[in-house]
């Protein structure tokens, strides 16, 4: 497996970890279907996150939140869809949100995370 690769995963562990210390259920992970792959599905109280995940070594290249842009978030947004058809008793009564975590440090487990909810 790729470095790059390995730091990812490390994040994404993180990111659950982070998530499931404040209150929210993950539903799913590397969520894949024919328009792409969703890291997290989650859900805290009336909501359902969907939850992309960007770990970086450092901030040389920018803050890793800065790499979901306006076309990520329509991509998030029809994956979300997609998951909430194929899994309709998860997605019923909630609402959808798209939420963002970044994580930057040569090892995720103590690098700097910040989490952004509602990123729409």
């Amino acid at each position: 497996m790729a470095a790059k690769d390995e730091l990812g995963r490390a994040g994404e562990e993180r990111a659950v970890q982070y998530l499931r210390g404040r209150g929210y259920t993950v539903l799913a992970r590397n969520w894949r279907c024919a328009q792409g792959e969703i890291d997290i599905v989650a859900v805290r109280g009336a909501h359902l996150a969907v939850v992309e995940v960007k770990t970086r070594r450092t901030a040389a290249y920018g803050h890793p939140l800065e790499a979901i842009d306006a076309r990520k978030r329509r991509r998030l947004w029809q994956l979300a869809q997609a998951w909430a058809s194929e899994n309709p008793a998860e997605a019923r009564g909630r609402v959808i949100r798209l939420e963002a975590i970044g994580i930057i440090g040569t090892d995720p487990v103590s690098g700097s995370l910040e989490h952004l909810v509602d990123i729409a």
